[in-house]
């Protein structure tokens, strides 16, 4: 799978961003460690986005894989 981040360094610290993703941001000290906590947030956050739509069948959103 891949997925577009943002990234950026604001005083010294490394920041990043899944716009696709919301509310996945996070914030470190060196750029391999943000892009190990960016896939982090990102495996973290589908897998609750999974058991979400497990939960609620009868819910108008819905989480789907695809293969590109």
């Amino acid at each position: 799978m891949k997925i577009k981040v943002v990234i950026w360094q604001e005083d010294g610290v490394w920041c990043g961003s899944v716009p696709a993703l919301p509310g996945s941001h996070t914030w470190v000290e060196s750029y391999e460690d943000l892009l190990e906590m960016l896939k982090e947030a990102i495996i973290g956050w589908l897998e609750v986005a999974s058991e979400d739509s497990n939960m609620e069948v009868n819910s108008e959103k819905q989480l789907v894989e695809l293969s590109l």
